[in-house]
């Protein structure tokens, strides 16, 4: 099993991005479960949300206390919730961050940073990192596929929506694939 935790703040597509990446995995059919952690719901407020994905049927519904991976929509959260409690020894950490790696240094952690609000402004035209950290996320892990990521953004917006979405998602795979922005064991 894969588990992924995802840090940012409410009006940032969180609980969106967890589930868009369930959704990716259903595609390639296998199991996923997606739900969200809320602290106080208001737009800002630090939020979390837990994806596992897997081969097999999935019995746990805890919250994820030791990921994979964690993705981080805003760097600021950082500051105000152990985003990096449980983290395993060899797991993801990705970064929404223009910054220079050693902002974000994890011991061991596989870190890389991913101007996901640069590139979701450029492709979509509002500071929303989901859809490019999941490109950056399949590049980054091979969890899924981009054309997953691609395929459950088409099935959650409209047309116009989703194409907007699909281009920041792929501007972030060849970001990451190229190995621009990354940061190994920083």
């Amino acid at each position: 099993m894969f588990s992924v935790r995802i840090h940012g703040r409410g009006g940032q597509g969180v609980v969106t991005a967890a589930e868009l990446l369930a959704v990716a995995a259903f595609v390639e059919e296998r199991y996923a479960q997606a739900f969200p952690s809320f602290g106080s719901e208001r737009t800002g407020a630090p939020v979390a949300a837990f994806c596992r994905v897997d081969d097999r049927p999935i019995r746990s519904h805890e919250p994820v206390v030791a990921p994979d991976a964690i993705l981080v929509a805003d760097p600021t959260v950082m500051h105000q919730v152990d985003v990096l409690a449980g983290l395993r020894p060899d797991g993801y950490l990705l970064v929404n961050s223009a910054g220079s790696a050693p902002d974000f240094a994890q011991p061991g952690a596989r870190l890389t940073l991913v101007p996901a609000t640069e590139l979701a402004m450029q492709h979509i035209g509002r500071p929303l990192p989901n859809a490019v950290l999941l490109g950056a996320f399949a590049a980054l892990t091979g969890v899924v596929r981009l054309d997953s990521v691609c395929a459950a953004i088409r099935e959650r917006f409209p047309a116009r929506i989703a194409e907007r979405n699909i281009a920041a998602a792929t501007a972030a795979w060849h970001n990451v694939h190229n190995g621009l922005k990354v940061a190994s064991d920083a």
